[in-house]
């Protein structure tokens, strides 16, 4: 219900009814595989609210959950590994999936420490490459982050479903200045205890500290007295950009509100908040200089994950047979917004629990088929067009690096396609986006080659897919009137 009502009712609900079902025995394998859950004084695993639940259903790793379950999962693959069930090729790349009458095949990758370009042939593959949030450049998701290999399927026939619909993570640390690459999330997790306030006087120059209760508008409380500070994202997002735009934002800027655990600490004492948030403290405290312990922690919205994505079936196929999506990748269990904490749980599901039973039922059908060659044609002129793209951005030799093209990008979809939209901002991206996308590839600047690691060349490529993207973000928000 919870899934399905936050999603506001956009999401696939036989996926979503699914999803819960295997939710438990996501929870069940992590703590096999060792990730540190956190007990209550029984010695159970505990839990906690997150974002638009009213029920202590969420359970946790103190303020880095996702982290410690990427270990615990790393570690059993490293196992497998090991027993040499599973071969890794770290450090590709991938470029192009390659299609053979009708079925995915295989994929075609750059070895990125060399340069090589390397042909994988298979019976079915399966994309996990996870969001395109880094399409606003500015986003709480790792530098490296990018919707090439999900654009390449698409390219190749498998519909997209929902690209419109993106994230915006409210408690974001604010943007600080006009040159960094991304931005750093605090966990939603902080809002269990913290209280989300803007100042009732527009502009008030005093420090937090110094306002006064009866000079504080806790706004989401005040709004929404249901859930409190616990309303999912979209809404905590849109509140707070609001009240920025009012007038009512702090900081430096105006573009942050407070997040305030003065009275949890009062309450619960600065031990036990310390034990739940440490971690995230500290981080917060080296970036900004503050201990949110003494001053409110400042936050703003930025963009985190997206719940559109390839489009996939009950089995989670794409319309390319053959072709998997799972987790972030696909479109199917969010709908419209995502729930804290449930990302972990479906990529986790999707993975463990779901596709080696759907995968297993289309190799059924694949059982006298033998290794696929890759010297045959398809293969051929996939790499072909691989090699004639990166020898296009390598001879374009402009000016500008693919890094400022990705920034002005960002800004574009940001201002016009980001928390607030309308058709008439919408339009002037589409309009905009073309006109860079044309001085991209007239001005862009890649330096080095493709027979050594390359970054500017890795990220050249994965800017020219965000252009695309783009504006199919723009199409789709456009189309939703």
């Amino acid at each position: 219900y919870d899934m399905i009502k936050g999603g506001d009712f956009r999401a696939r609900e036989a996926n979503v009814y699914r999803a819960a079902e295997v939710s438990n025995l996501v929870i069940d394998h992590y703590t096999a595989l060792g990730v540190p859950f956190a007990r209550d004084y029984g010695g159970t695993i505990d839990n906690r609210s997150f974002g638009g639940v009213q029920v202590s259903r969420t359970f946790y790793a103190k303020g880095q959950t996702g982290q410690q379950c990427l270990l615990g999962a790393y570690s059993a693959l490293t196992r497998q590994i090991k027993a040499g069930t599973v071969t890794m090729y770290p450090r590709r790349d991938l470029l192009d999936i390659v299609v053979v009458e009708g079925k995915a095949r295989g994929i075609i990758t750059r070895n990125l420490v060399t340069g090589e370009i390397e042909r994988h042939s298979a019976h079915a593959v399966v994309l996990a490459t996870g969001g395109y949030g880094t399409i606003y450049y500015l986003s709480t998701l790792a530098l490296n982050s990018n919707a090439s290999a999900a654009w390449k399927a698409h390219r190749k026939g498998a519909l997209f479903a929902n690209p419109s619909f993106v994230q915006i993570h409210p408690t974001s640390i604010p943007v600080m200045n006009s040159y960094q690459s991304k931005l750093t999330l605090m966990s939603e997790s902080l809002r269990n205890d913290g209280r989300v306030w803007v100042p009732k006087q527009a502009k008030d120059p005093r420090k937090p500290n110094d306002i006064p209760e009866e000079d504080r508008d806790y706004y989401l409380e005040r709004r929404y007295p249901a859930f409190g500070n616990l309303v999912p994202r979209d809404v905590a997002s849109r509140a707070a950009k609001e009240r920025c735009d009012a007038g009512f934002g702090v900081g430096p800027t105006g573009l942050s509100v407070y997040l305030d655990f003065r009275d949890a600490i009062k309450k619960k004492g600065e031990k036990v908040i310390e034990s739940s948030y440490g971690n995230l403290f500290d981080m917060y405290e080296k970036i900004s200089g503050e201990s949110p312990l003494k001053t409110p922690m400042r936050i703003y919205p930025a963009g985190h994950y997206t719940m559109g994505g390839l489009w996939v079936d009950y089995n989670l196929m794409t319309t390319i047979p053959g072709l998997f999506a799972v987790g972030e990748s696909n479109f199917s269990d969010h709908g419209a917004n995502r729930l804290g904490a449930s990302s972990l749980m479906q990529c986790s599901g999707d993975g463990y629990f779901i596709l080696p039973y759907t995968i297993t039922d289309y190799l059924a059908d694949d059982i006298k088929t033998p290794r696929i060659q890759t010297n045959i044609p398809e293969f051929e002129k996939t790499e072909a067009e691989v090699k004639e793209r990166i020898k296009k951005l390598l001879g374009i030799n402009g000016t500008e690096t693919a890094t400022s093209f990705h920034k002005r990008l960002g800004k574009i979809m940001w201002d016009y396609c980001g928390m607030v939209r309308n058709e008439e901002g919408l339009k002037k991206a589409l309009v905009l986006i073309k006109e860079l996308e044309v001085e991209f590839w007239k001005n862009l600047k890649v330096t080095g080659s493709d027979s050594e690691l390359n970054q500017e060349l890795e990220k050249a490529g994965r800017v020219a897919d965000f252009f695309e993207l783009g504006k199919l973000l723009c199409m789709d928000a456009l189309n939703r009137k």
